[in-house]
């Protein structure tokens, strides 16, 4: 447990009790892909009531994500569709989800260029998340474990998307998306090749 990050050992605790009940860990994966959907029609609305509510169901969307697999280690119901599936939840969430910020800015100072910009992101993020099945499947999970410092993973800078909201920094985090993601998505594409590299040459 304590090479786990924070937010996975609470998931732990909590979907313990149900290690032997009816819920399969599929269950929650269709809780986290509904939320992320939930939030992502939330942020399209783009007012700041709404807003502010997107970001607290994406925030709930990107803590169940940890609970599937919890349950499917502690319950034995793992199984290659169901990670496939919980795969493919999280990048439709984090797709969407840029579109929708998207849509929803575009009667902010971005103007259409908002919908652009998410699409842009949302597409790069689709394609990280390819890359990082690939990775999966051809080199093995190690290859796409992220650094965990004092139990904090990088991505758990998501969980700040209510204060981003509630200070009004959409139209800057979708800049640094648009910006962001793209370097991203070819660093990763250079990070594949080269343990691919590796991999085959035996270095």
């Amino acid at each position: 447990m304590t090479n786990k990050s924070w937010d996975a050992q609470v998931a732990y605790w909590l979907v313990k009790p149900l290690k032997d009940s009816w819920i399969h860990p599929n269950h929650l994966t269709t809780l986290r892909l509904v939320t992320g959907l939930l939030a992502t029609a939330a942020f399209a609305v783009g007012s700041l009531e709404w807003v502010n509510i997107g970001a607290w169901l994406f925030v709930l969307s990107n803590f169940l994500d940890h609970t599937d697999g919890e349950l499917a280690r502690l319950s034995t119901k793992s199984s290659k569709w169901g990670h496939q599936y919980d795969l493919a939840s999280d990048a439709i969430v984090h797709i969407v989800l840029f579109v929708g910020i998207g849509y929803g800015l575009m009667n902010s100072k971005l103007g259409s260029w908002a919908l652009l910009m998410g699409t842009v992101s949302g597409v790069c993020v689709a394609y990280i998340f390819h890359l990082r099945t690939q990775m999966e499947q051809q080199i093995g999970t190690d290859a796409t474990h992220q650094p965990n410092f004092a139990g904090f993973d990088m991505e758990d800078i998501l969980y700040l998307f209510p204060i981003v909201t509630l200070l009004n920094g959409l139209v800057p985090l979708l800049i640094t998306a648009t910006i962001g993601a793209p370097i991203f998505a070819v660093w990763f594409f250079w990070q594949y090749r080269s343990l691919l590299l590796s991999r085959n040459t035996g270095v």
